[in-house]
């Protein structure tokens, strides 16, 4: 037996610790953890031990091959995030905030299950030179980050896996523990709990993987479970198919990478459930014309040095930055049907500005003659932050319109005019808003581009909303 076979075994008996968390005090449990936590921490590496889990991906520059791929510190990693994730736990256990400890279960299978897949798909995808070369990448990129899961194969596989370990885990802590959870909320937070640690696992971050995917997925379970939103295993089951074959056509042709794969992938699933698939397929279209135009006229952007990083390929702060905002309103418009129209008009809004602003970006840098800034109207050189033109003026309505128009034809509003003039207006001005932010704010650099995209995309909402409740009252 190999040592590889050896670190699996390891891993996947580690990961059977789930089946204890029902049977054991809390409190008991947490320390525990903390023991084996701190007998990691502390235990030489020259032990036995470490000969079974420690994984050489490549020989050469060991120091910096220690800091990615040491299958040690994913160890001491994921018991100590799971240990924390206790301590929340046996803090809370007498108040109405308690975190339920099947979603502990369910975070701490899906992460080591979910890892042992990806790591396991993508050795035999890529060759070690391949990956060795990713990782010098990311090393002269400065972000310490294992890059185990840089397929498709790989992070399918971390999700399929991911959501199946977390569902059996918590099902059977709950079922041990107090059998008062129903199954279908157990597999919904397991879809969203896992999709939320591919997601993180994608990302490039000089943290562990094995600490943020489980404390990520935990706290999301935790609050769509608080929820107590219910939806069908085969609606939801439905929804994820459909949400990540859209996103993995994005990613096939190049419009976004694996991190904003995963995005969307969330989006569509959390919006598809809570509202429905056409408020998705609106958000999509966002994405579309975002993607088309990013491409429009590309050569020329990129000779003036102002085109879109990585070919035009969006990724995960793109996507959840204009998407955010959407995102909660179709949240609320499932939980809070009372107020469905405002919260419809407010969606139409967020999605209007998110589209406007991007077309207006990257139609309006091509005109020809220079810009001006929204703050002063002085001349500005093209794509600088709060520069406008004429032509960007009229993408940007165009933009925002279209969305109007696509909320009509799908039946979601009645009346013309009111749908698509808010929308339109709306978008409108949340895209000027977008761009006066951008000379003021990120030009001082108390907002990022991202910040200034969401504040802009809740202003838009806030405009739909209020002049819906004005049109109407």
């Amino acid at each position: 037996m190999n040592s590889k076979s050896k670190r699996y075994i390891l891993q996947g008996f580690t990961g059977l610790l789930f089946i204890l968390f029902p049977f054991i005090n809390i409190f008991i449990l947490t320390s525990i953890f903390l023991i084996i936590y701190l007998s990691l921490k502390h235990l030489p590496e020259n032990k036995t031990i470490f000969t079974y889990i420690k994984y050489e991906l490549f020989n050469e520059n060991e120091r910096f091959q220690e800091k990615i791929n040491s299958t040690i510190s994913n160890f001491r990693a994921l018991f100590l995030s799971t240990l924390i994730l206790l301590l929340i736990a046996s803090i809370l256990e007498f108040t109405p905030y308690y975190l339920p400890i099947f979603i502990i279960s369910s975070a701490f299978a899906l992460s080591i299950f979910g890892d042992i897949t990806g790591t396991i798909i993508n050795e035999h995808k890529k060759s070690k030179q391949e990956l060795k070369q990713q990782l010098m990448e990311l090393r002269d990129n400065s972000a310490i980050k294992k890059c185990r899961f840089c397929t498709l194969p790989s992070t399918i596989g971390f999700l399929a896996v991911g959501i199946i370990a977390a569902f059996i885990a918590g099902a059977w802590t709950s079922f041990h523990a107090s059998g008062t959870v129903p199954y279908n909320i157990i597999f919904f937070v397991s879809v969203i709990g896992s999709m939320t640690g591919a997601l993180f696992e994608s990302i490039p971050s000089r943290i562990d993987d094995m600490l943020s995917v489980p404390l990520s997925a935990a706290m999301i379970m935790w609050l769509f479970f608080d929820f107590g939103y219910s939806v069908s295993p085969y609606e939801l089951t439905a929804a994820l198919i459909f949400s990540f074959f859209l996103a993995s056509l994005a990613y096939k042709v190049k419009i976004a990478d694996i991190s904003a794969l995963i995005s969307a992938a969330i989006l569509g699933v959390l919006i598809i459930v809570f509202s429905n698939m056409l408020w998705f397929v609106l958000l999509l279209t966002f994405f579309i014309l975002g993607g088309m135009f990013t491409k429009y006229r590309y050569k020329y952007k990129e000779s003036i040095g102002i085109a879109q990083s990585k070919g035009g390929v969006r990724t995960y702060d793109n996507v959840l930055s204009n998407s955010l905002t959407a995102l909660a309103l179709a949240v609320s418009y499932g939980i809070f049907q009372q107020y469905s129209e405002v919260i419809l008009y407010a969606y139409l809004g967020a999605v209007a500005t998110a589209t406007g602003d991007t077309l207006a970006s990257e139609i309006g840098t091509t005109a020809k003659g220079k810009p001006r800034m929204v703050t002063n109207l002085k001349v500005a050189e093209p794509g600088a932050d709060g520069a406008v033109s004429p032509l960007g003026e009229i993408a940007a309505f165009f933009g925002s319109a279209v969305i109007g128009i696509l909320a009509l034809f799908f039946g979601l509003a009645e009346d013309p005019l009111l749908v698509v003039s808010i929308t339109a207006f709306s978008g409108f001005i949340g895209t000027n808003i977008d761009s006066f932010m951008g000379a003021t704010l990120q030009k001082k650099d108390l907002l990022s581009n991202s910040g200034v995209n969401f504040v802009a995309t809740v202003a838009g909402a806030l405009i739909a909303g209020i002049l819906f409740l004005l049109v109407t009252a």
